[in-house]
């Protein structure tokens, strides 16, 4: 509980942002201070002791902060999955629902190998749309979801709820 307070004190409330009514966790202040990245990639990797990841997709563009870290520190291949018309090769696709909205998440058709164990790292947590959207963008490219690893979780939005048929393994650092 120590280090999860330590990571709230310097997340910065952002109130009325991306509109009015929602309170929006900037997690930008953590990456001005080094050492606690650092920290923060450790205790990850600490709870990821035992599950057997092939690979890490991350989420653009927060998701891209730690899990580059992740998977450079975990010597894993990092499998980036972004908005809709951002990666420039052949891709697969899935639209989803947000907390304010819709979206359309890709990866690259061959980013995958099949049977891959593959953890998926974003920086949040919130309705789960986007978590379980590459969930089932790594189920269509034949490869397991390991687990999921998230810096915050909001509790009240009920996310893990959407991705706990894809793994039991969630891993939040932070939760509100």
């Amino acid at each position: 509980m120590i280090f999860e307070q330590k990571i709230k004190s310097v997340i910065r409330d952002v109130p009325d942002f991306p509109k009015p009514g929602i309170v929006f966790k900037d997690i930008t202040p953590i990456l001005k201070d080094s050492q606690l990245c650092s920290e923060i990639a450790d205790e990850f990797i600490l709870k990821l002791h035992g599950t057997k990841i092939d690979a890490i997709v991350c989420t653009e563009s927060r998701g891209f902060f730690f899990g580059f870290l992740l998977a450079s520190r975990m010597h894993l291949p990092l499998i980036p999955l972004r908005k809709q018309g951002k990666l420039p090769y052949k891709t697969i696709s899935h639209e989803y629902d947000l907390e304010y909205g819709t979206a359309i998440v890709e990866m690259h058709i061959d980013a995958l190998e099949k049977g891959w164990n593959v953890l998926i790292h974003d920086d949040l947590l919130a309705t789960g749309g986007t978590a379980e959207a590459s969930a089932v963008l790594i189920k269509r490219q034949n490869a397991n979801v390991a687990g999921f690893a998230f810096l915050v979780e909001l509790d009240f939005l009920q996310g893990r709820k959407k991705i706990e048929t894809y793994s039991q393994n969630i891993i939040s650092l932070v939760r509100y």
